[in-house]
């Protein structure tokens, strides 16, 4: 399909120039007569007692972590407590104008933010709303102590109850707690109320919240986002992916109208003006006010503005705005709210890089005082109010403390005790029916997209007359995946897919060649060169409810995107409890023939991160099989795929590849060729080298070789593993990553401990030699070859007669590279 825009030579060349226009400062003008008859009187005395109830619990983590003792209540705290006291009027006001629908994403210092959004969607929830939020929360058990251990007056009252109590006990690491102990202080979070993850990676809550945005926008869904992150974190780079991504041109001019507009995202940077000693304006930061970023994305200049976030009429007007403007279609949205942090970093900073000067400055401009005295004096607050509302603040959270420390109703995961118990939470293994999707929307019917058609006409082996057949003629790799990714998108709308080159180009090795056809640009879009915003968006989007299909381009851009895969995608699932999902598919091709950028095989690397289920499939039957798996399942997963395979035929399995969706298990390894006197287990496209070793070995040396295809990293199964070394004794593994810190040492320690007595000779790991990838005139130099596999029967499990080792280092170089130094 041809692309829409064109690029006009007389446009581009002719003379203009740009014009940036003016971003507010601080326009809010205070009036006391809107602000009652804007919100009321009684909302004016609530948006007090939430920033009081904010404060309190800081002092009372404060208080832990520096005394160990809070009105009388005495605990010892080993975590971490970074505090937000003089913030309070940026969280009220920010969330006054949010009911549960929105989402916010919060940073490692937004206990703030956490408790006055759960306190605003209280206010806008009926009572049975909120009884079905906490009751189908984690079991209930949440609700279920408090109504037990904290009864309440009224139902508001109850609720509250509820917010301080669930995040107190996260916040100590107990079962009870919001995310089951398992989130802490700096990752708590409440989906039901619109309170989603807050992240300590700083920054981290902009891809994310970037994602839930365009799952709003492109599964037309109500409500707005919010991410709230700090002023430090617009120097990191998956911020400004960000800020980008949610501002693509595509979003206005080229989706159709029902999905047409900017992300309705509102980027609300916490300026406090300190990372942690360091100060943004006039040193680490190139800005003098942060809200001229906003400049430099688009033509609204993202609408952005500076406000002060010590009062939070002005936040609340902020917000108010960002909501037209997202409700015009025209975000997101960049708020620069200005406000200052009175406690240090956390309870240990002693704010030695401020001044007295500075701190006793801004203390005199305290929000929460600032904002009685001013409603006291205009006789719309009572004198005596302030401190009534704070001793109900310290009533509620004193309260909520002494339940969260008692170890009987609020106890900790005893995970030593059931090691099983984190694998269920970190990984559910679910799979969706797969007629309970809404059906997907596309362009046209599935079976007449001519792609699919023209695969339909090839063999679905590519073994004909017993002859191997070119991909020409017989379903490929690509084919396969294709085919899988075609019929998964058709069979659930909530399938999206995007990354770079995506459409029109067909994906960058053609697998989505005709995908244009079938899907509507909502539902496959070319991204920027955004890595972290490719892979962190997917996260978001996922969090929301959505199944996004995401790609890197090569295996080496993962450095690009570690965060969002090691940190975000990887932790959410277990940090949630298990009682979030996150469907998600992050496809990664491995490249050849590119030298040390472009050809590397991470997959190791990947599988080494908990949270995560890897898959490299070798076969197009295994490749379509494996991603029907991921597409249809509730877990995150990496999908390697090898540049080498695209273009492969089915040779492995003779049955070859299946018309219909079929399910090829995650985690359960396949034997390829059987045998009885050695066993090889490979990893992605190394099976072929295998096989070729086997067909020599056998050949001309009479040794009967059993091929184990591993298919999957992360779970793998290793009950058909031990049974074949239990029959052979002996047992090679081959990979393309580096030797060093390769998954296939993790698998020979555990075979070496669990079949000793069965083992002839020791367990042999072969792998990319420990250096760089070289160019393709040498890149055999560097991955292992058949010729390195028999090398490696011959020197380190049983003498071959007649067998010379190849020139150079050969298989056992592999081996000995770590003690040369490399």
């Amino acid at each position: 399909m041809a692309k829409e825009l064109l690029i006009d030579p007389t446009a581009i060349r002719a003379t203009s120039s740009v014009s940036l226009g003016a971003i507010p400062v601080n326009n809010y003008s205070p009036d006391l007569k809107r602000e009652r008859a804007h919100v009321g009187d009684d909302a004016i005395e609530r948006i007090g007692r939430d920033m009081i109830l904010v404060r309190e619990f800081e002092l009372m983590l404060y208080a832990i972590k520096r005394d160990g003792s809070y009105l009388g209540v005495d605990y010892v705290h080993a975590g971490p407590a970074h505090l937000s006291i003089g913030q309070e009027a940026a969280a009220v006001g920010q969330s006054f104008t949010l009911s549960a629908e929105d989402k916010v994403f919060g940073s490692h210092r937004s206990h703030g933010e956490v408790i006055a959004k759960g306190l605003s969607a209280i206010s806008k929830s009926s009572p049975e709303f909120l009884d079905d939020a906490f009751t189908n929360w984690s079991g209930g058990e949440t609700w279920e102590i408090t109504q037990r251990r904290l009864p309440a007056g009224d139902d508001e009252q109850q609720a509250i109850n509820c917010l301080m109590y669930g995040m107190t006990a996260e916040t100590f690491g107990r079962r009870t707690g919001f995310n089951r102990g398992l989130g802490g202080s700096m990752h708590a979070f409440f989906p039901p109320l619109g309170i989603y993850p807050n992240n300590a990676i700083v920054g981290g809550s902009g891809p994310l919240a970037t994602g839930a945005a365009l799952y709003n926008r492109l599964q037309v869904q109500p409500g707005l986002v919010v991410a709230s992150i700090g002023d430090a974190s617009t120097g990191t780079g998956p911020v400004w992916e960000s800020f980008n991504l949610a501002s693509m041109a595509q979003l206005e001019s080229l989706m159709d109208t029902k999905h047409r507009g900017g992300l309705p995202v509102v980027f609300f940077v916490v300026n406090n003006f300190y990372g942690m000693g360091g100060q943004t304006i006039g040193e680490t930061m190139a800005y003098e006010r942060l809200a001229r970023i906003g400049a430099g994305i688009n033509r609204h200049n993202m609408h952005a503005q500076t406000i002060d976030g010590n009062d939070p009429f002005a936040v609340i007007d902020a917000m108010e705005a960002a909501r037209r403007h997202i409700e015009e279609g025209t975000g997101p949205v960049l708020i620069d709210c200005q406000t200052y942090r009175l406690s240090g970093h956390s309870p240990s900073d002693s704010s030695s890089y401020r001044t007295k000067e500075e701190l006793d400055l801004w203390a005199a401009v305290d929000p929460i005082s600032t904002y009685f005295d001013r409603f006291v004096e205009a006789k719309v607050l009572s004198a005596g109010r302030h401190e009534e509302l704070k001793d109900w603040a310290q009533q509620t959270v004193r309260s909520a403390l002494e339940v969260a420390i008692d170890s009987n109703d609020s106890p900790r995961l005893n995970l030593r005790h059931d090691p099983s118990l984190m694998a269920k939470m970190t990984f559910n293994s679910e799979t969706i029916e797969q007629d309970s999707a809404p059906v997907g929307e596309t362009s046209v019917p599935l079976d007449e997209l001519p792609q699919l058609v023209a695969i339909g006409k090839k063999s679905r082996t590519g073994i004909v007359d017993g002859k191997t057949v070119s991909g020409l003629k017989a379903v490929t790799f690509r084919d396969a995946i294709f085919e899988a990714i075609a019929t998964g998108a058709a069979a659930d709308d909530r399938v999206t897919l995007w990354g770079e080159e995506n459409r029109d180009w067909g994906g960058s090795f053609g697998v989505y060649r005709g995908l244009t056809e079938l899907l509507p640009r909502h539902r496959l879009f070319n991204s920027p060169i955004s890595e972290a915003a490719i892979v962190g968006a997917g996260v978001g989007y996922a969090l929301s409810g959505g199944r996004p299909v995401v790609e890197l381009m090569y295996a080496d851009f993962i450095g690009r995107a570690g965060d969002e895969i090691f940190n975000q995608m990887a932790k959410w699932q277990p940090m949630s409890g298990g009682l979030v999902k996150i469907p998600m598919v992050l496809r990664v091709s491995v490249g050849a023939k590119y030298g040390a950028q472009h050809s590397q095989d991470w997959s190791s690397m990947v599988a080494g991160v908990p949270g995560l289920k890897v898959v490299f499939p070798a076969t197009a039957k295994d490749a379509k099989g494996l991603l029907n798996a991921a597409l249809l399942g509730n877990d995150p997963v990496v999908f390697f795929e090898s540049q080498r395979l695209y273009d492969l035929p089915e040779t492995v399995h003779a049955d070859g590849v299946p018309t219909e969706r079929f399910v090829t298990p995650i985690g359960e390894p396949n034997i390829v060729r059987a045998g009885e006197d050695l066993t090889i287990l490979t990893v992605g496209a190394a099976l072929y080298r295998a096989i070729d070793a086997a067909a020599r070995l056998e050949d001309e040396h009479g040794i009967s070789v059993e091929i184990i295809d591993a298919r999957s990293l992360v779970p793998f199964d290793y009950t058909l593993l031990l049974q074949s070394v239990a029959k052979t004794g002996r047992l090679v593994c081959v990979s393309d990553a580096n030797l060093r810190g390769s998954w296939l040492n993790t698998v020979a320690t555990r075979v070496s401990t669990e079949s000793f007595d069965d083992l002839d000779a020791p367990v042999v790991v072969l792998g990319a030699r420990n250096w760089i990838a070289p160019p393709a005139e040498l890149e055999w130099d560097f991955f292992v070859t058949p010729d390195d596999i028999i090398d490696a029967v011959h020197t380190r499990i049983r003498p071959l007669k007649g067998h010379r080792v190849q020139d150079g280092p050969g298989a056992e170089g592999t081996l000995v590279e770590s003690s040369m130094g490399i």
